[in-house]
């Protein structure tokens, strides 16, 4: 019974010191190694450019999926026609009942640094056309975007639009919405100031 206790000890010795004979530096195979290793990218790159490397990003949720919270998902599809349908679109939410504070704050950190802290389309990225966005973003308080609809807004967000991506990864579905309520809330707060500064100048000129 001894010696079988050496044998097996001196097979274990020489086992320890075959295995430890030379540095190593093959890591072995990796499951996954998309998972366990993320590839760098430069943000906002193109998702083409990403797929030309080998990596499949489209900066979009799986089609279908509900995120944790939500109450619904929306059902129209990303195309011409479903972008003409989201005109009618409603919010779900009363805008007098949204937390605005929270509302604002989604905004500065989501949408503020391509349209601006004053949704006048110069953010950072922009700077006038000084930074390194290559082209202007949309100014959120000039007609146009007044006169968009809230469901056409809320399509954009979730989709995105032009140069701009989908939020829908990053904002739930009801912090679209508040993001939007706020936007409309600035839009009329714009207008009713611009018509108070045109009735102040009106009344201006009547009393010279």
């Amino acid at each position: 019974m001894k010696k079988i206790w050496i044998i097996t000890g001196c097979l274990a010795m020489i086992a320890v010191l075959v295995g430890c004979d030379k540095t190593r530096r093959d890591a072995g195979s990796v499951y996954m190694p998309d998972m366990t290793y993320s590839r760098a990218y430069e943000t906002y790159s193109s998702t083409e450019d990403l797929s030309k490397n080998g990596i499949n990003y489209t900066a979009r949720p799986v089609e279908g999926t509900i995120a944790r919270g939500d109450e619904f998902a929306y059902t129209l599809k990303n195309d011409a026609t479903g972008y003409v349908q989201s005109a009618s679109v409603k919010s779900p939410l009363d805008a007098a009942k949204v937390d605005m504070t929270e509302a604002e704050r989604l905004y500065l950190v989501n949408c503020a640094i391509c349209h601006g802290a004053k949704l006048d389309g110069n953010g950072p990225l922009w700077k006038g056309g000084d930074g390194p966005y290559p082209a202007a973003p949309k100014n959120l308080v000039s007609d146009e975007l007044k006169n968009m609809t809230e469901g056409t807004m809320f399509h954009s967000l979730t989709y995105g639009k032009n140069l701009m991506g989908s939020y829908a990864s990053q904002l739930s579905t009801v912090q679209r919405w508040e993001v939007i309520a706020y936007i409309k809330m600035k839009q009329g707060g714009a207008k009713a100031a611009t018509t108070t500064a045109a009735a102040d100048s009106t009344a201006t000129t009547m009393t010279n």
